[in-house]
């Protein structure tokens, strides 16, 4: 299955971006959905033969969390192109998802079939696919509030955009938790403790920590969307971090929890 994945990728991309620029073309953007939505299913069959082919679930390596990623991407982004209408913001969801298929078309993995003992937990599966899709969410908020940033500083308006990347965060903030919840279950089982200060759950801490601090500025300090627009790009930045920074670290090679390559 890993053979067909360059051709997968090739006509995601193509249609992604075909799809990217029908939604700047009045009058074609409802063909633009379609061909976006022809993309995301393209992926989604791809993960699903890739998962029944190794016959354990494609969440091991950073390149398979990529993947999902990648699948995830263009859904959120047009669900918010369907609630708020913004053409940017799927364009900018459908530029995530080609650029993260495109760094696995980069970096191919050999993907093995082996799944170590601890990797074999009932709680392993929801814990990555949850925590990916909160990714692909506080990604999508991040976005929006670069588009804040780009607002104010160099086309010198007023940020009106927090709004979206409020909702985002939200529901974004929620998956996050629950992700963070199911690693404490896994981690009991695997190892006998749901936590024990491993650099890689630190920085997920961390990273709950900044978005929970994002909610509460946002609460408190309603008026200094500047000040959010900067704290939602850095808070992104921890979840980098946290994602795949921290296997490039010292620290990370201490880590039971970082990603294979």
């Amino acid at each position: 299955m890993w053979d067909q994945f360059i051709y997968i990728s090739i006509i995601c991309v193509l249609l992604w971006t075909l799809s990217s620029g029908l939604y700047l073309t009045k009058g074609y953007k409802k063909y633009a959905s379609s061909i976006t939505i022809i993309g995301v299913l393209g992926m989604a069959y791809f993960i699903i033969s890739l998962w029944m082919e190794l016959d354990r679930p494609p969440l091991r390596t950073l390149g398979e969390t990529r993947l999902w990623y990648s699948l995830f991407m263009p859904i959120i982004g047009l669900i918010a192109y369907y609630r708020w209408r913004y053409a940017w913001i799927i364009i900018y969801s459908l530029i995530m998802g080609i650029v993260f298929l495109m760094i696995n078309v980069m970096h191919p993995e050999n993907y093995q079939k082996a799944l170590m003992p601890a990797l074999q937990s009932p709680w392993f599966v929801p814990h990555v696919i949850v925590y990916i899709f909160s990714y692909a969410l506080l990604g999508g908020s991040a976005l929006i509030g670069l588009k804040g940033i780009f607002q104010k500083y160099v086309q010198h308006k007023e940020i009106n955009v927090l709004y979206m990347a409020d909702n985002y965060v939200y529901i974004g903030f929620g998956f996050l938790s629950l992700g963070l919840i199911f690693g404490g279950l896994w981690a009991k089982e695997a190892w006998g403790h749901y936590w024990t200060w491993d650099p890689k759950e630190t920085w997920a801490l961390i990273t709950w920590l900044a978005y929970l601090g994002y909610i509460h500025i946002r609460h408190y300090l309603p008026k200094q969307k500047t000040f959010h627009t900067l704290v939602l790009s850095g808070s992104f930045i921890l979840l980098l971090i946290c994602w795949f920074g921290l296997n490039y670290m010292s620290s990370g090679l201490n880590s039971v929890h970082t990603y294979s390559n």
